[in-house]
């Protein structure tokens, strides 16, 4: 939510930078372009695969009571779909990440992007609730290596000392996407059926494709890529205490949004007319919430993943009272939204602590995110089947971002230890 941390990792030479990082374990600086227009198609390329991936996978929860209906399950087992696609992004990111090791940038990307479409179009023509189960996680194979060597591009074309905040630009295509693709596909599927929505999700990933393939430069794969060297990652330990954040801390904004339209019918006594208006409030908490956040990330990066999990934490308690109003409601939607600003810091920290293992790390931020969101939509469905009342998701998030803020400890205190 990256930058290539080498001359080999990014394929472009780049002035030394300081790291946020160890500076003895830190890796050197990656390349730089300084062709700002190039940055600027590169990202908007980039930018609409991320809009399409993000479409596909927040629209579903807007869609759960429909596709309940439609296949004969519960809301509770319909849920499962969520996690399904999280489950296929937490295998594809480092499976694909280390296939593809030694493909070129643009290629990979275009690859990746295509079969995005494919296991959308595929998912709109899902016969039961089995099939569409399965294709959502065919779906999500390409999610987290599609970022993570997204950020890695836009990161190398980036200047130093804006690292974050141009894998932020990138990240929003995909927090855009809940501001106003959602909405449209959420449309889509209340007038023809929630197939419509994976259908226009597939047709925006071609597009995609199209863009890719003539405004992202053709940056090679790294020198001396290999699978094994990026296998190199899972030998880190602060790989895994970063990713150990993300995987926990971030479940909490999955534990509610995966269940929000029942929450706001049920609990908030919310019109269903209004729910397509909440959502985009939410996708403008989540562009609010990624420029702070990779702004901070660029000041002061570990300091900002930490005061951003103690956020998490005070916006999923307030959710609890505010979820008893309309707008109230609409307002902790608002700011649920919000907690995507730590996923920047949470990559950018990932590159500086991988070596050069730089496409697995980049691409595990994905799996480590939907790792959460599988986590939280399970968790959030348990509770809610248990009779616990739709807003007892709040006090899951509360305890899962307690968790994360417990490993970004752990990270800080191992990192002290390995400094003295």
């Amino acid at each position: 939510m990256t930058a290539p941390s080498s001359s080999a990792s990014s394929g472009l030479p780049r002035p030394p930078r300081p790291t946020h990082g160890n500076p003895a374990t830190a890796p050197a600086a990656p390349a730089q372009t300084g062709d700002e227009r190039q940055l600027v198609r590169a990202v908007l390329a980039m930018g609409l695969g991320g809009f399409s991936i993000g479409t596909g996978e927040f629209v579903i929860m807007g869609l759960l009571p429909e596709v309940a209906q439609n296949l004969h399950v519960s809301i509770p087992q319909a849920g499962h779909l969520i996690s399904a696609y999280a489950l296929g992004v937490v295998v594809g990111a480092p499976m694909l990440a280390v296939l593809a090791a030694h493909w070129g940038r643009r290629t990979l990307l275009m690859a990746l992007m295509a079969l995005y479409a494919l296991g959308n179009f595929a998912s709109a023509l899902a016969p039961d609730f089995a099939w569409l189960a399965g294709l959502r996680l065919v779906s999500g194979l390409p999610h987290g290596t599609y970022f993570g060597v997204a950020a890695l591009v836009a990161a190398a074309l980036a200047r130093p000392h804006q690292r974050a905040r141009a894998v932020g630009w990138v990240m929003l295509g995909l927090t855009s996407a809940t501001l106003v693709g959602v909405p449209i596909a959420a449309t889509l599927g209340a007038y023809f059926g929630w197939r419509a929505a994976f259908a226009f999700v597939g047709l925006v990933a071609l597009a995609a494709v199209l863009l890719l393939l003539r405004w992202v430069p053709a940056i090679p794969a790294p020198q001396g890529a290999s699978p094994l060297r990026e296998l190199g990652a899972l030998a880190r330990k602060q790989v895994w205490l970063t990713l150990g954040i993300g995987a926990i801390g971030f479940g909490g904004m999955f534990s509610v949004f995966s269940y929000i339209k029942p929450t706001l019918i049920e609990v908030a006594g919310m019109p269903p007319a209004w729910v397509p208006l909440v959502l985009s409030l939410f996708g403008l908490g989540m562009v609010a919430g990624n420029l702070v956040g990779s702004r901070m990330a660029d000041q002061a990066l570990m300091p900002s993943v930490g005061k951003l999990l103690v956020w998490s934490m005070a916006v999923l308690a307030l959710f609890v009272p505010a979820a008893q109003h309309p707008l109230s409601a609409a307002l902790a939607v608002f700011a649920l939204g919000t907690l995507v600003a730590i996923g920047p810091a949470l990559q950018i920290r990932l590159m500086d602590v991988a070596g050069d293992a730089q496409t697995l790390a980049a691409a595990l931020n994905h799996s480590a995110f939907n790792a959460a969101n599988a986590l939280g939509a399970w968790l959030g469905g348990l509770v809610i089947a248990a009779a616990l009342g739709w807003t007892a998701t709040a006090w899951v998030g509360v305890l899962l971002a307690l968790g994360g803020l417990g490993m970004f400890a752990w990270a800080l205190a191992s990192e002290r230890i390995q400094a003295d």
